[in-house]
């Protein structure tokens, strides 16, 4: 799977982004994960989390998305991780479900 990271605005540190790689390659391997863009950037100075990441699975079919914001870029990884790791799964179970209604 490839991770590309972007980070418009500002350069994200290379420990961000090392943690971002280890977060989403740790996605189940056998939902076909082709690319995963990831997108670190800053909100409105004022505005409360601050810190946004974006991610776009591409996979054969649709693709999946979540955004979230955190305190720091390493809790908007976590969520958005957990996030993608819950609509991968409930696509495996109605993959599932629809071969199991095939047999």
């Amino acid at each position: 799977m490839d991770i590309i990271i972007e980070s418009p605005g500002f350069k994200a540190g290379d420990n961000i982004e090392a943690y971002a790689r280890e977060k989403f390659e740790k996605l189940h391997p056998s939902d076909n994960i082709i690319r995963a863009n990831v997108t670190l950037y800053l909100g409105p100075e004022k505005q409360v989390p601050n810190c946004h990441c974006e991610v776009r699975l591409e996979v054969p079919g649709n693709d999946h998305f979540a955004k979230q914001a955190g305190a720091d870029f390493y809790q908007a990884v976590d969520a958005v991780a957990d996030i993608l790791q819950e609509q991968l799964r409930r696509a495996r179970e109605k993959q599932i479900d629809a071969a199991r209604g095939r047999a």
